[in-house]
């Protein structure tokens, strides 16, 4: 059974030593207990989305990019060969007017 909050996990992980940085810089820049960043990353806790907006915000990682390589992995997992690149023509125009506006 492929558990996401696993993968989660793996990514938050990955992207903070590929930044250098330990978990308790994270945590506190995140405004997350350190010990419960670390159930998340080893996949013992789920992540609501505001904590995993904060740790994306501490790390400068948009939260689309570790989304897109937590559904990357899980693809790989389910052993899907071929999977979408880019971002659906549709989806840029639902959402271009709210872009924007900022």
């Amino acid at each position: 059974m492929i558990l996401v909050r696993q993968e989660i996990g793996d990514v938050l992980r990955d992207f903070r030593l590929q930044k250098g940085r330990t978990l308790r810089q994270v945590a506190g820049k995140a405004s997350v207990a350190l010990g419960y960043l670390s159930e998340v990353e080893r996949g013992q806790k789920e992540a609501s989305s505001e904590i995993l907006a904060s740790v994306a915000e501490a790390l400068d990682v948009p939260i689309s990019m570790i989304m897109r390589e937590v559904g990357d992995r899980i693809s790989v997992l389910e052993g899907i060969q071929v999977f979408p690149d880019v971002v659906p023509d549709d989806l840029v125009a639902s959402i271009e007017p709210e872009l924007s506006l900022h």
